[in-house]
Formats: C-alpha cells, sequence, structure tokens
C-alpha cells in the first residue's frame, strides 16, 4: 500500500496539511493542492490513486463538482468536512470512484492519531474504506463507522451546541461592555477557559464556526432545545427558585449515575 499517491485538495493549512504530514510519515507519496499551488486540483485528480477534499464547507460541493467526474472507478473520494449528508450525496452522485466520508474529530494541534475520534460513513467500495480504517485503527485512532445522517445529528450536538452556546457567550459579553482590563482582573481560571474558547470562535475564521451551525440539517432542533432551557433558567431566576434550578440540575447530571 506504501506505492499510493495520495493528493490533498486544501492541503496546505489546517486539517488538510495535518493529514499530509501523517501520510507522508507513513511512507506515502503526497501532493497537495492549495490557494497558491502549483499543482492544481484537476492535477491531483488525474495524478493520485486517493483524492481528499479539505477545503471550507462552503466550497467542499463545489471542489467535488470540478473534480468528481474526472475520477475513475479504482480510486477514492472522500472528504473531511465537518457535515456529511451533503458532500457524500455530491460525491457518490458526481463520481464514479469508491467513496469514504471522513470526519477527524480534533484540531491540526494534536501530536498523534492515538485515543483521537475519527468518523467514517462509507460510500461506495469497500477496498478503499478497509485500507483507511485498518490505517487508523494501527495508529491507535478511535474509528466511528456511522452514516451520514447520524453523523449530521450528533454534530448539531457536538459542534452546533458548542459553538451556539460560545457565540451567545461571546455576544453577551459584548452587550454587558465591561472592558478586558477589568474582565481579566475578576476573571477565575473557568471563565479564562471559557473567554479563550470564545476568542477562537470569534477569530478570523469564525465563519468555519457558523457554517458548522447553518449548515446543519438538524440546527432548529438544537437552536429550540437552547432557548427552553435558557428560559426555564429565567423563569427560575425571576421566580428566585434556588431549589427548582438545583433539582433541574440534579435531574439532568449524569455524572450522578457513575457515583457509588
Amino acid at each position: 500500500m506504501k506505492d499510493i499517491h495520495i493528493g490533498i485538495i486544501g492541503g496546505t493549512g489546517g486539517i488538510g496539511r495535518w493529514f499530509a504530514d501523517f501520510f507522508r510519515k507513513e511512507g506515502f507519496t503526497v501532493s497537495v493542492a492549495g490557494r497558491h499551488t502549483e499543482v492544481t486540483p484537476s492535477g491531483i485528480a488525474a495524478q493520485c490513486q486517493v483524492v481528499v477534499v479539505s477545503v471550507p464547507i462552503d466550497v467542499t460541493v463545489d471542489v467535488i463538482c470540478e473534480i468528481g467526474p474526472q475520477l475513475k472507478r479504482e480510486q477514492l473520494l472522500m472528504d473531511f468536512t465537518s457535515l456529511k449528508e451533503e458532500p457524500m450525496a455530491a460525491m457518490l452522485g458526481l463520481s464514479v470512484a469508491e467513496v469514504v466520508g471522513c470526519h477527524p474529530l480534533f484540531g491540526p494541534d494534536v501530536i498523534s492519531l492515538a485515543g483521537e475520534n475519527i468518523v467514517l460513513c462509507p460510500g461506495r467500495g469497500e477496498r478503499w474504506f478497509n485500507c483507511l480504517k485498518d490505517l487508523l485503527e494501527t495508529r491507535k485512532a478511535r474509528v466511528v463507522v456511522t452514516t451520514p445522517r447520524v453523523h449530521d445529528d450528533m454534530m448539531a450536538v457536538v459542534q452546533g451546541l458548542t459553538h451556539i452556546n460560545t457565540i451567545a457567550f461571546g455576544l453577551a459579553l459584548k452587550e454587558l461592555n465591561i472592558d478586558r482590563e477589568t474582565q481579566d482582573s475578576f476573571s477565575t481560571p473557568v471563565f479564562r477557559a471559557k473567554k479563550k474558547f470564545m476568542e477562537k470562535i470569534f477569530s478570523d475564521h469564525h465563519g468555519l464556526y457558523v457554517d458548522m451551525i447553518m449548515r446543519n440539517p438538524n440546527k432548529y432542533r438544537i437552536v429550540e432545545a437552547y432557548k427552553q432551557v435558557v428560559a426555564e433558567i429565567e423563569r427560575m431566576i425571576a421566580a428566585e427558585d434556588s431549589a427548582g434550578l438545583n433539582q433541574r440540575i440534579v435531574d439532568a447530571s449524569t455524572i450522578r449515575q457513575h457515583i457509588p
């Protein structure tokens, strides 16, 4: 398998670059195409047995539309997108290649795959899927095999709910109009941790997190649950119902189930 040529479209940054380095260390030949490389997406499609799409969510389908029809049956087309239903449908509909949806559930700051979760969605064919799964598991990744629909449903919770909460936290801080120096002077470790994550969301890459929310077909269910809970907390605060809020937390706690 070491003589395989892997091409990553979007492999010059983020998770694409991480996997370009990973595959090279595994002994594969790797080519990358980015906005400023001589290698083009079409060049990747023509040269590589494995073609990986690792671009922002909003242009993923556009890239698949460009390169999908160029691929042959013996090639593998896969993606690293954080949503799966739309890209998988595009890869299956616009190519005859084998198809695997892949979502690494970590960022480019991790050192190795050991202990990290990676979702695989089988699309078409078994040969490449089995090779990929074996490689990831050999490097101690925790591989979850599921459908695009289940994946996107879970990402609405794991990513969507997390980012909605973080954006609400940041916007509320803005509304409170407390200057940074005062915030820092009164901050606790928990506040600093929350603020650090919030600042990551509000960085130059905020569009990525917005797309994770907006493009997930299950977003309305998550937003409705969030609204209901905030409204419930508001009612308890208005009624000064400390006992009710305490009981609500106890009822919702999963940690208590594991305490002897």
